[in-house]
């Protein structure tokens, strides 16, 4: 017998057939999550740098708003894997989208009372909505079967596509909205993006349900069903006991950093070499399609190949993307194809290394290490798009590219020495 998820009652124990089914259910309800959470975030977060500018009178603070985003969404990653590690999967979306929600009003607020320091608060909050979307790609695997894991993963990467190409354009209907009104027009779109989050947290709270990760524990066999194993230092203690954990935690890590440290100074330089804004917006077009619309693909081979050929497959498209735009120079054909790449090599990162990590440590300890992974990530990211600034404006846009490079030749080697040591882990799914 099992227990009913959220409760101590006995519940009747679930088949593989009503596994499956509530697998797909959760998928889709997740599917629906991200497409409409992930509106929220790109509706507003490109206009960020301008309403900073705005507020604060100097163009030397317009990245503090993205910076602080990024802040906040790796400080709430660790709270909310504690919190889902207690209660599951669906309070701590829906507390992490209320985050936001309320991140998002403080920003209008600062707009509207020229407060800068209240627009860095609110958007630290911003960013909780941001880690709800990296969290919902773990609720993905919960039910899903070892070697369809990376597959479940991908789907939930895949459907962030829609909000990322549609976020941006509805920037500018989202700051005419406001017109003639005591909002600014650069924060209405903060005020549509609160609307979407409150939006998917309700989704979230009423169709989320069962919570994926209590029935999974629920399943799980009775040594597994421990609470002492669901701590975060349970967490961190296994990822000190899993070389594949270790091995997925900076494949995350690297994979997104290289990845942001790139991508963030790419506009200034096709801006350098004569691009126009419709090129720009074009190539960062292209590169957001590289990222999501191919994560099934990247998810079909990490389950058929292993996830250990997907880490390198990530190393290399992630090397050549280094390669081509750092050379790209006046070919914008060669920005174009770098920048492609850089978002493939990044979904092949993102999706592998994900499925490895939730393979390689005990289930009560996945929420916790989940949460981990998400705070590694962004904050590794987050000092490699400070310092991709300091590189750009001293070394240039090539040297920018080969740092990143040489950030991927310790991802090899781990993932080389890893498949030698622990040969099991490269053939399968489950290793």
């Amino acid at each position: 017998m099992t227990a009913s998820p959220g409760t101590d009652r006995p519940a009747p124990p679930l088949g593989l057939p009503d596994v499956a089914r509530l697998q797909r259910r959760t998928s889709r309800v997740l599917i629906a999550g991200q497409i409409l959470g992930g509106l929220g975030v790109p509706i507003s977060i490109a206009l960020a740098p301008v309403l900073a500018t705005e507020i604060s009178g100097t163009e030397a603070m317009s990245g503090l708003a993205s910076t602080a985003a990024v802040i906040g969404t790796a400080l709430v990653s660790l709270p909310l894997a504690a919190l889902m590690t207690a209660r599951g999967r669906r309070p701590g979306l829906v507390l992490a989208y209320a985050i936001g929600a309320v991140g998002a009003g403080l920003v209008v607020l600062a707009a509207t009372i020229r407060n800068f320091p209240l627009l860095l608060l609110g958007m630290a909050a911003f960013g909780a909505a941001s880690s709800a979307n990296l969290q919902a790609r773990f609720a993905a695997a919960d039910l899903a079967a070892p070697d369809r894991r990376a597959r479940a993963i991908s789907v939930v990467v895949w459907a962030s596509t829609l909000g990322a190409v549609l976020g941006p354009n509805l920037s500018a209907p989202a700051s005419r909205s406001f017109a003639g009104t005591a909002i600014p027009e650069t924060a209405g779109p903060f005020v549509w993006a609160a609307v979407v989050f409150l939006l998917t947290g309700t989704l979230i709270g009423v169709l989320l349900r069962p919570d994926p990760l209590l029935t999974a524990r629920a399943l799980a066999a009775p040594a597994e069903q421990t609470r002492e194993g669901r701590s975060l230092r349970a967490g961190f203690a296994a990822v000190k006991a899993s070389p594949r954990a270790r091995l997925a935690l900076v494949t995350v890590a690297v994979s997104h950093t290289v990845m942001v440290s790139i991508m963030v100074m790419t506009p200034m330089d096709l801006g350098h070499h004569g691009a126009g804004l419709e090129l720009i917006g074009l190539v960062i077009s292209i590169h957001i399609a590289g990222m999501f619309a191919f994560s099934p693909l990247m998810g079909w081979l990490a389950d058929r190949l292993g996830r250990l050929s997907v880490i390198g497959l990530a190393a290399g498209l992630l090397s050549v993307a280094a390669l081509l735009a750092g050379t790209a120079g006046p070919s914008h054909g060669r920005s174009v194809l770098g920048l492609f790449l850089l978002g493939l090599g990044w979904s092949a990162g993102m999706v592998s290394g994900s499925a490895l990590l939730t393979d390689s440590v005990p289930q009560p300890a996945r929420a916790a290490v989940q949460g981990l992974s998400d705070l590694t990530m962004n904050a590794a990211a987050g000092v490699g798009g400070a310092a991709a600034g300091l590189v750009m404006s001293q070394a240039g846009y090539g040297w920018l590219n080969a740092v990143g490079a040489a950030l991927l030749l310790p991802m090899a080697a781990l993932a080389l020495f890893t498949a030698r040591r622990h040969p099991v882990a490269a053939k399968g799914a489950t290793g």
